[in-house]
């Protein structure tokens, strides 16, 4: 069994947005599990409401089941748990990330709450750590607030081959 959207050489560009005296990024802030992520605006391609999701035996654990959106499948997996956190509960600030790619549905992400549409450029660039970080993850930065933030890279979720085997080991 596998969770495998076709290579669709999708564009990895961002949304972006001018001001003044620099192009900045817009970027949306979501939390999973304790983590806080930061993912381009293209890679979403809508956010939802849990809907009811069709379980699927013998899955991984990240691997919540499938959902109808709109007569389109989309394999629905736990953000948090398939980087690696431990699970969560949802509550009604749970929301999906649907990613897709012009026709083809690619998958959707459950996170624990949205928190807003930022600008890349209201953080902070750590340096890069020297643990290995997941794959997706291209990068960390800090808020004023001096909180770590993930800038995470969807697409390269999608096609990872751990994104792309459901089946329970």
């Amino acid at each position: 069994m596998t969770n495998r959207p076709e290579n669709l050489g999708a564009d990895d560009t961002s949304k972006k947005v001018m001001t003044e005296d620099a192009e900045a990024v817009a970027v949306l802030g979501v939390a999973a599990g304790e983590e806080r992520y930061l993912i381009s605006m293209s890679e979403v391609s809508e956010v939802i409401t849990i809907p009811k999701l069709a379980k699927v035996p013998l899955t991984q654990p990240w691997f919540l089941g499938l959902a109808n959106v709109r007569g389109n499948l989309y394999g629905i997996n736990d953000l948090g748990v398939f980087l690696g956190g431990d699970p969560t509960a949802f509550n009604l600030k749970s929301r999906i990330l649907l990613v897709s790619s012009g026709s083809k549905a690619l998958g959707g992400f459950i996170v624990n709450s949205m928190l807003g549409i930022r600008n890349l450029s209201e953080f902070t660039p750590m340096k890069p750590s020297k643990k290995k970080l997941h794959k997706g993850i291209v990068a960390q930065y800090k808020d004023l607030e001096g909180r770590v933030w993930r800038k995470l890279n969807l697409l390269e979720l999608v096609h990872d081959d751990k994104f792309q085997h459901i089946e329970r080991q």
